[in-house]
């Protein structure tokens, strides 16, 4: 899911920026520090959330927001109650109130109605990479993204893991996690990316893989995937 920071506070960003992070689930397109400069960048990329600080300079998160013909989800951000009211005339996702925990942004996110993934018809399915090179030293290996069980963050490089071996990239795990349909794949850790394909079970905070592979949820990342997966 693609998003933007709408916020004037460096304080503010920096949090923003770590959350998104540490979620995993989001990537940042860009951050802008007034409303005009992110209307700017709207008008040639589109993205799927927006955080919205309310009190801005030059034109406020409210006008902002008004403004917006087709908007994406949104999620407020402000250090003062008295708009909440009013922003849910809006349909926005919710109302994260300053200073906010991580727990309380994790559950923001969870809000958000996941789309219903496409139908595989020949168009879509064609559409989808099935086939991926990787980078090993000086190498390029061609691989199926099917066979791909889960990748395995280590340090500088990743391991994607197969049925039948492994194959160590020199590329990080965000680069797969860009790079991969998220249809099919999707970070429970932040060191771990798996196919939802090969899940077998989970228990606890642990996922069942192909293979016999047992893999952690991490905190961070568990309410997200049991909004997405397990309901």
């Amino acid at each position: 899911m693609t998003c933007i920071i709408v916020e004037d506070q460096p304080p503010a960003q920096r949090i923003l920026k770590k959350y998104i992070e540490d979620i995993g689930s989001l990537e940042l397109k860009g951050t802008f520090s007034d409303a005009i400069k992110a209307m700017d960048f709207l008008k040639t990329e589109n993205v799927d959330l927006i955080f919205l600080d309310i009190h801005l300079p030059k034109i406020s998160g409210m006008d902002f927001l008004k403004s917006l013909h087709h908007p994406p989800h949104i999620i407020l951000t402000t250090a003062f109650p008295d708009y909440a009211l009013e922003s849910y005339e809006f349909s926005v996702v919710d109302y994260l109130l300053k200073p906010f925990s991580f727990q309380r942004f994790v559950k923001a996110i969870s809000k958000i109605p996941i789309a219903s993934p496409p139908v595989n018809t020949p168009e879509n399915t064609n559409s989808l990479p099935k086939t991926i090179f990787i980078k090993s030293g000086y190498e390029h290996i061609r691989i199926n993204t099917e066979d791909i069980i889960f990748i395995q963050s280590d340090a500088d490089y990743t391991e994607l893991i197969t049925q039948e071996k492994k194959y160590l990239s020199s590329e990080p795990l965000r680069h797969w996690e860009a790079t991969l349909p998220t249809e099919q794949f999707f970070r429970i850790h932040k060191s771990y990316l798996i196919h939802t394909n090969k899940i077998q079970k989970v228990a606890g905070n642990q996922v069942y893989l192909e293979g016999e592979n047992v893999l952690p949820i991490g905190r961070t990342y568990k309410e997200v995937f049991t909004n997405r997966f397990l309901r």
